[in-house]
């Protein structure tokens, strides 16, 4: 079947994208654990000051967990080991939207990698805090930042254009990746952080434009 494409949405208002959003799975599945982890928390109680420290941490952290996650995972180069392939979903699914990057149904993460993700979430949320109620402010601000990915990650690739500096960031970035070079500005939510430390956010003009950016891991 051929996916939706987003060629034809010149002018797209941030209305008409919202409404495209919320017909695919992805942005559901977080938004229906998200209210799930707002009330189990509020039922929860039990706030203490280290409840705050979790928002910070997150915000610290998660720009390079986004890095790592798009070089290591969606940039994963298949691998034999004797006669299997190391090939996962997510790296496969990330070839495809590479090849075209406006198909919409190639913008959003796989329902059953999101499931996936939700449930490393819940059980990390449960096993690696020392109270329940701090692991349910974790669980809930990290499917917030989920939320937010796919959210960004799909506006980038419709026709909305950006009408604030973040947004505009958010946006040349992303696109510098998917249309420039593919071995750069790996950030998507948060443009210019990791990429920044990690040294993969170069002055654009001193880049080549890579062969290979539609089309990863093929032969230059």
């Amino acid at each position: 079947m051929m996916g939706t494409s987003m060629n034809t949405r010149r002018g797209l208002g941030l209305a008409d994208a919202g409404r495209e959003f919320w017909r695919h799975p992805s942005p559901w599945l977080f938004a229906v654990a998200l209210t799930a982890a707002v009330i189990a928390r509020i039922a929860a109680g039990d706030w203490q000051l280290t409840d705050a420290v979790v928002p910070f941490a997150i915000a610290v952290g998660f720009p390079f967990l986004e890095w790592m996650i798009h070089v290591f995972i969606l940039h994963w180069r298949p691998r034999r080991i004797g006669r299997i392939t190391l090939d996962p979903l997510l790296a496969r699914k990330h070839r495809e939207h590479h090849i075209a990057p406006r198909d919409v149904n190639l913008v959003f993460i796989p329902l059953q990698s999101g499931v996936g993700a939700v449930i490393a979430a819940v059980a990390i949320a449960m096993l690696l805090f020392p109270r329940t109620g701090m692991g349910l402010t974790f669980l809930a601000v990290i499917l917030t930042c989920g939320l937010l990915y796919e959210w960004c990650h799909y506006l980038v690739h419709t026709d909305y254009k950006p009408k604030t500096a973040v947004y505009r960031m958010i946006w040349r970035d992303h696109r510098l990746h998917h249309f420039k070079n593919e071995h750069y500005w790996f950030g998507v939510t948060t443009p210019g952080t990791a990429d920044r430390v990690l040294g993969t956010y170069p002055d654009p003009a001193t880049v080549p434009a890579s062969p290979t950016a539609k089309n990863l891991h093929a032969a230059a």
